[in-house]
């Protein structure tokens, strides 16, 4: 599927040094010659992401709420690749609190993007087993294999405009904030 554009974090300084790092994005659409925005606050970029004129927008990682006017931008919606099974663990690093709250069972969501995170119709899931000996990092990269095959899976049909989708019942998880330690 052709990608109009990438956009991705500012580069970060290495090691608390001066030089300036590319996040893992940055250098795969490099790679593929690919257009890359990276706006300290995501509303700057708006005006860009409107002229590149995007059916679907594919949101993963990002760590920014996507401002309401960006979610009407694409006809076929906003999409984000969430790491549960929503409605479990909605927030922040759903990996660490489903191992924390002794899940056998994760995965992959995609959802359509709604004003209150992680709440919209779900689209597309794929789950993966948590071992008991497994640690957040081996649970994370299956997760992240989950959610490449969860939108392989659904994206012919977000384009086309015909995906299913199915309502959250929010009473079923909750959301969960940062970890600290």
């Amino acid at each position: 599927f052709p990608v109009a554009a990438v956009v991705t974090q500012p580069d970060r300084p290495k090691d608390r040094g001066r030089q300036l790092v590319p996040s893992p994005v940055k250098q795969f659409a490099l790679e593929h010659s690919l257009p890359v925005l990276q706006p300290t606050k995501l509303r700057e970029a708006e005006p860009d992401i409107r002229l590149f004129a995007p059916d679907v927008i594919v949101v993963a990682a990002f760590g920014q709420i996507v401002p309401s006017a960006m979610l009407t931008i694409p006809p076929h919606g906003c999409v984000n690749l969430h790491g549960s099974l929503l409605p479990k663990y909605r927030g922040r690093c759903p990996v660490n609190w489903a191992i924390i709250h002794g899940e056998t069972e994760t995965g992959a969501t995609l959802h359509y993007m709604t004003e209150k995170p992680d709440n919209g119709d779900i689209v597309a899931q794929q789950a993966v087993p948590i071992l008991p000996n497994d640690t957040a990092l081996e649970v994370f990269q299956k997760v992240t294999v989950a959610a490449e095959m969860a939108l392989n899976a659904v994206l012919p049909a977000l384009l086309s405009g015909k995906a299913q989708a199915v309502k959250q019942d929010l009473s079923q998880g909750a959301y969960f904030g940062g970890r600290k330690a």
